[in-house]
């Protein structure tokens, strides 16, 4: 994942038809030899197919066209041309494709195998065998082949994850997907450590799953550009539901209340779908405070809203198993028919 890259623009023509021969049959003691001429094969076309062994849009990053070969011409003696294999390009699961010019989404490809036929390929010319007529025996006409179609896309990748962490800057999100998934995001005491979203799969009773995103933090005014900026809240768009996490260590230096708030208000400026999503509060960094009666202040700020609240803390594992029980809950209440045997987006 130290490449992960989510954004991509790519040129991608399909292949030309080849051309109609015009040609006449030439044989010895055969003066009277008729049109022969094949017609041209069809071009390739392309087709984009996911690939559950990617994870990011790396490749496109250093390889930026895609032109399909084009179909054989036709040739004489009735020989028409080959038709051009189709162009298949490989995408991780969860890849959105636009059309630059229009910003129109073509095509959202979010299952394992899903295939997508964005441009076929021309259709390969007539050759002159095909215009004779008891009127014309000797036509002298063929036709050229297809032209190909071109495309300058653009490829956004959106994460496939049930539920994604979000919260400010070492709210405690990488230390929690660490012990409850086998992720290994990097950890360290200070501010966006986490520079790319981390992946995790759960693994729970009888053999049932579910996939975590860890998201880089987001800071206030990030919509604006601050921080990280905002490009990675659209790995969330897609999840069924949101951890909150805020860091109660710091109760006398941040208002855990304010940066609920400014964080969903970001949210919020990113995407309507985000603000409807449900979400499970989580008070990381128990272990650090002793002050009771300001914790259960903050729980009911959130109790009164509606809103399940929960105190962890990831380092001690204290609060960690009931939070995985109370997602594995919200999960099973969302997506009942979904939630065995969820397929993985990556290996």
């Amino acid at each position: 994942m130290s490449n992960f890259i989510d954004e991509a623009q790519i040129f991608v023509q399909s292949g030309k038809g080849g051309d109609g021969c015009i040609s006449f049959r030439r044989e010895k003691f055969v003066p009277f030899g008729g049109p022969n001429g094949g017609d041209g094969g069809k071009g390739g076309a392309i087709v984009f197919i996911t690939n559950p062994n990617l994870s990011s849009l790396q490749d496109f990053r250093y390889k930026k066209e895609y032109r399909a070969k084009n179909g054989e011409n036709g040739r004489g003696k009735d020989q028409h041309g080959k038709g051009s294999e189709d162009l298949y390009i490989p995408v991780p699961v969860g890849t959105i494709i636009r059309d630059v010019s229009t910003d129109e989404v073509l095509c959202d490809l979010n299952k394992n195998g899903q295939e997508f036929r964005l441009a076929e390929g021309g259709n390969g010319g007539k050759g002159n065998a095909r215009f004779k007529t008891s009127t014309n025996q000797a036509p002298r006409i063929a036709h050229p082949g297809q032209e190909g179609k071109e495309f300058n896309l653009k490829l956004e990748l959106k994460l496939l994850a049930d539920v994604g962490i979000v919260g400010f800057p070492n709210a405690g999100k990488s230390t929690l997907i660490s012990k409850i998934s086998a992720a290994k995001p990097k950890i360290a005491d200070y501010p966006f450590t986490t520079i790319i979203p981390n992946l995790g799969v759960v693994t729970y009773s009888d053999g049932k799953t579910f996939v975590i995103a860890d998201i880089p933090g987001i800071i206030e005014g990030a919509h604006k550009g601050a921080g990280l900026g905002i490009k990675f809240l659209k790995h969330i768009e897609r999840t069924k539901l949101l951890v909150h996490m805020i860091d109660i260590s710091q109760l006398n230096e941040r208002d855990p209340v304010d940066d609920y708030i400014k964080m969903n208000n970001e949210m919020d400026s990113f995407s309507n779908d985000l603000k409807d999503k449900p979400q499970i509060v989580v008070l990381s960094k128990t272990d650090i405070i002793q002050d009771e009666e300001s914790i259960k202040r903050v729980e009911d700020y959130f109790v009164n809203l509606g809103i399940n609240v929960f105190r962890i803390s990831a380092i001690t594992g204290d609060g960690v198993s009931a939070l995985k029980d109370e997602i594995i809950r919200n999960l099973e209440l969302l997506t009942p028919e979904t939630t065995e045997d969820l397929e993985s987006p990556f290996p």
